[in-house]
This record gives C-alpha cells, sequence and structure tokens, in this order.
C-alpha cells in the first residue's frame, strides 16, 4: 500500500449566478469555461462532486475511494468509526460578485429527516473584501414566526436582520437554523459540515440569463430557522503574529489562525484526526516525514491522520487555516 503523504486535490469549479472573477485574479485559478465561477470546492466527497488526488503516488484517486482504502490512517479512527466512508467536512473558496441569496441550512435531526443527509454548521474567514462589504448574520433582535413571515412578505428582511461591514481576516460562525447571507465584494473561505442542503428564502427577484428566478424554500424554512438574537456574531481572536489563534471549536470542527513568517512545528500526536490547511495569504511548505508540499495562497491540504508532525516554513509569510475534528 501506498505511504500516504499531504495531498493535493484537483479544484473543482461551480457556476453561480452571482459568481465574479476574483477566483481568477486573486487566486490565479483558470476556471474557464464557466462564465461566472462563484465557487470553488477545494476538498469534497459530496456525491457527484468527489475531489481527485492531485499529484504523487496517489495522483488521480478519489477521496471516498482513498477512505475505503486507508480507513482511520487516513481520517483517524474514531472519525472513521462514526462516519465510516464518507468525509465528514466540505472546503470551499467563495466569491461573491454580487450579494449571495439570504438563506439557512438546517441542523442534523431536520436534515437526516427530510433529506438524508447532514446538517451544516459552517464558518467564514473573509480574507478579502472591497470597501463597503457587508454580511447578513442572524437577526437584530429575538422575532417570532410571524414576524418573520410578514417582514419576507413584504421583502423587508434587512429590517431584522442583524446587517455587518467586512473587513480582510473578518470570521463568521454560523450554526445551522442562522439566516445569512455572503454580501458583494467579498472572497471568502467557507469550512463546513459535509451536506448540500439549503434553504433558500429570498433572492432579490433576480433573475438567470434566461430570464427565470431560483427556487426559493418558503415553508421548509419555517421550521429549520433560529430565531433567536446573539450578543456577538462576528468571532473575535487574537491577531498577532507567530501565534496559534482559535477561531471555532466545536463538535463537528475545530478551526485555528495560523499566522506566520517563522518556521514552525506543528504535533498531532495525541490527535484522532486529520488535518485540513487553508492558505489565505501568502506561501509555504509543508515539510513530513512522508514528503513536502509547496503550498500557496487559494489553496487547501489534507494531511492524514497517519502523519503525526508538520514543519511549516513560510516563504515570507503565511496565513493558513488548520481544521481537524476532535
Amino acid at each position: 500500500m501506498t505511504a500516504l503523504y499531504p495531498l493535493k486535490f484537483k479544484t473543482i469549479f461551480k457556476e453561480r449566478i452571482w459568481g465574479g472573477d476574483k477566483i481568477r485574479t486573486v487566486l490565479g485559478k483558470d476556471f474557464s469555461p464557466i462564465q461566472h465561477c462563484g465557487e470553488t470546492w477545494e476538498i469534497s466527497a459530496v456525491e457527484g462532486d468527489v475531489s481527485i488526488v492531485n499529484g504523487g503516488a496517489l495522483d488521480g484517486k478519489p477521496l471516498d475511494k482513498l477512505i475505503e482504502e486507508y480507513k482511520g490512517d487516513l481520517v483517524g479512527g474514531k472519525i472513521y468509526q462514526q462516519y465510516g466512508n464518507k468525509f465528514p467536512l466540505l472546503v470551499k473558496f467563495i466569491d461573491a460578485r454580487e450579494d449571495l441569496s439570504i438563506q439557512l441550512h438546517p441542523n442534523d435531526e431536520l436534515a437526516q429527516k427530510r433529506h438524508n443527509s447532514f446538517g451544516k454548521t459552517e464558518m467564514w474567514y473573509a480574507f478579502q473584501a472591497d470597501p463597503g462589504a457587508k454580511v447578513r448574520s442572524g437577526f437584530n433582535r429575538k422575532i417570532d414566526q410571524a414576524t418573520y413571515i410578514k417582514h419576507l412578505e413584504a421583502k423587508k428582511l434587512d429590517d431584522i436582520l442583524n446587517v455587518m461591514d467586512v473587513e480582510p481576516d473578518d470570521v463568521f460562525f454560523l450554526p445551522a437554523g442562522r439566516v445569512h447571507s455572503i454580501g458583494a465584494g467579498m472572497l471568502v473561505a467557507e469550512i463546513q459540515q459535509t451536506s448540500d442542503v439549503t434553504y433558500r428564502i429570498y433572492d432579490f427577484d433576480r433573475k438567470d440569463a434566461k430570464g427565470n428566478t431560483r427556487e426559493l424554500h418558503t415553508e421548509q424554512a419555517l421550521e429549520a430557522i433560529d430565531y433567536n438574537h446573539y450578543d456577538e456574531y462576528k468571532t473575535s481572536y487574537s491577531k498577532k503574529k507567530n501565534e496559534v489563534a482559535s477561531l471555532v471549536d466545536i463538535e463537528y470542527f475545530t478551526t485555528n489562525r495560523l499566522h506566520f513568517d517563522q518556521p514552525t512545528t506543528r504535533d498531532y500526536t495525541t490527535l484522532d484526526s486529520f488535518v485540513i490547511y487553508v492558505c489565505v495569504d501568502g506561501a509555504l511548505s509543508l515539510v513530513t516525514a512522508n514528503g513536502t508540499v509547496e503550498m500557496k495562497k487559494g489553496e487547501a491540504v489534507l494531511l492524514p491522520a497517519a502523519i503525526k508532525q508538520v514543519e511549516l516554513r513560510p516563504s515570507p509569510e503565511f496565513k493558513l487555516m488548520e481544521c481537524y475534528v476532535r
């Protein structure tokens, strides 16, 4: 059996009505012949969109088949016991030329009952944002279903939604049930549960090239929405260089931010999980006993669970999201 090494995958490009050109101009990824690339899926085991290894001895192998073959050595023993051959996370880059639809995602229980799927809790790292860019996340006060329906029907959801300005390096955590929308002018790295279930509740009445509007999920959304209000919708974290900053630590995934301009070693001896690195700025080398991989802005790497130590060498510095499952 081929020894596991840090894995890169071929990018999966997604055309979206609201997509722009930053995937090409900022991240250097050629998405032709797609016209409006709104998303790239960097690490995915979603049925029909399974990532394929790009480079090394396992080149051309699909992620789901690797899990079948390597099991806990790839994903971690307890993760394999829990998820089997399903990979639990999906990693994306999102380019919003226009506002995304106002939407939400069901939790595990509802998604399982309705769609035989995981729910979708997610996080965003806004690593580029045009001046004036905004996000919608949650409600600006506690409301009830009747108030929500009244504002939805009047097309005045922004009156009850929490709308925030966005700057580069802002982080947003979005549990299942939270109404949200990525605003125009943002380039986002997203880490989420493996799910493609979205309830779209308002799409600004926009039409595609054929004059069609997109499907809304008005009734489905009612039971799934979290109508509560929360004190904080933007994640606070330390932005000091050469330190590890915690961004998210929940049952589905843990994510840290690493901003380094000097070499650092990460030791995963006590961690029974794969590790995902997402480079949001700069460049670096990932050096392991099983091989070295070069990374730059806009790339993701899957470090197999069997690899317990990696040296990160900046070129000359990097900002990295580090993600795993506890």
